[in-house]
């Protein structure tokens, strides 16, 4: 029950910040799939550099021991795309569309639903994917910097500086 309360209010959290950032309105993720409005990629980005800071000092303080799943490049890249064409359609992302929800946006309760038709077809077709799709470019549980062959030391020392200057470029925009 503690982990349910942990959840529910972690998800709430999440929520409430994705509405701050505005990116649970339609036109802002409108704009950023037409490419006229980079609020949702400057959130996102942010999220990622906040998160990689933040995990690279919680692992080095053994605070936390981070669960990586394998690279299945095949499979990644179809369910990019299936998620790419349901944002486009839809208009929202999973996260972005609970908290429209969340906010009074009844529209988004025909997404939810295909969203769940799309996670009852995935877990029926799980077994068959698993001896198939993502066996495809398998390359293992690798990080990117196993991948480059450097430390997280370096690898946050060079990235994040890269991202805070994207980030910087966008709010130009």
């Amino acid at each position: 029950m503690k982990k349910f309360f942990q959840a529910l209010i972690f998800g709430l959290s999440f929520g409430f910040l994705l509405q701050k950032g505005g990116v649970t309105k339609y036109h802002i993720l409108e704009g950023q799939l037409l490419l006229s409005d980079f609020t949702v990629m400057k959130v996102m980005l942010s999220a990622i550099l906040v998160g990689m800071i933040g995990l690279y000092f919680l692992q080095q303080k053994s605070l936390v021991k981070p669960h990586i799943k394998p690279v299945q490049l095949v499979a990644n890249i179809i369910g990019g795309l299936i998620f790419g064409v349901g944002f486009a359609l839809a208009g929202y992302c999973p996260g972005t569309g609970a908290a429209a929800l969340g906010q009074g946006n009844l529209n988004t309760l025909y997404y939810m639903g295909g969203m769940l038709v799309g996670s009852y077809v995935f877990a029926e077709l799980s077994e068959t994917l698993s001896q198939t799709v993502k066996t495809w470019g398998d390359f293992g549980k690798i990080t990117i910097p196993e991948y480059l062959n450097v430390s997280n030391k370096v690898f946050l020392i060079i990235f994040a500086p890269l991202l805070f200057l994207v980030l910087i470029g966008l709010s130009k925009l």
